[in-house]
């Protein structure tokens, strides 16, 4: 009787002869909330699934896309419009590999919500080079070797863009101020300090 009222005191023979445990998918999220929250949580869940419309402007050409709410500004940029020059980083807005240009400001895309983009401009590095030449400021940073890795360099360039619109010419100090919210992994921050210099003389 105590060999069947506690499994685990069976010998290794009888204990190799079991059946053997499956494992089996968990239940869904969805389903888990119904059960233990009721039908209010189902409604909030289904309601996020829902597709809005995003109608916003990216390097110059309109786009309008259905969209869930939760989407992220970097994920329309990237997965809906097409334009893989935004890279994805850290996912948390420390690095600024995702920094693009919204209605004339530096945003960290990752951080976004894509519909905070409907009825916004946006720049994204695709929009530096013209008719197949390259902008002075990727000039600049060609020139000084301003990159290495590459990883961060769109969100660089793209805060270059911004920054030297509203310092022509930038000490230092400024440059070193203005880039604190992006990281360079090779640390070549020295070339990039000089990258945007140089970029200034060319574009003054």
């Amino acid at each position: 009787g105590s060999l069947i009222k506690y499994p685990f005191a069976l010998s290794v023979a009888q204990r190799s002869r079991r059946a053997p445990t499956v494992r089996r998918m968990p239940p869904s999220p969805l389903r888990k909330r119904e059960t233990r929250r009721g039908w209010g949580a189902v409604f909030y869940f289904r309601t996020i699934m829902q597709r809005i419309t995003v109608t916003t402007t990216i390097n110059g050409t309109a786009h309008s896309f259905e969209v869930e709410p939760r989407l992220l500004l970097v994920d329309l940029i990237r997965d809906k419009a097409g334009l893989k020059g935004t890279h994805i980083g850290c996912d948390t807005g420390n690095c600024g590999a995702c920094t693009v240009i919204m209605d004339g400001l530096t945003v960290k895309s990752c951080q976004v919500l894509a519909p905070r983009a409907n009825g916004a401009e946006i720049h994204t590095v695709e929009s530096l080079a013209r008719d197949g030449a390259l902008h002075p400021i990727q000039e600049a940073f060609w020139e000084c070797d301003g990159l290495e890795c590459g990883f961060c360099t769109p969100g660089m360039l793209m805060t270059t863009a911004a920054f030297l619109a509203d310092h022509p010419r930038p000490t230092d100090e400024e440059i070193r101020r203005a880039y604190s919210g992006n990281l360079c992994r090779c640390t070549g921050y020295l070339n990039i300090i000089k990258a945007v210099k140089r970029a200034a003389e060319m574009m003054g």
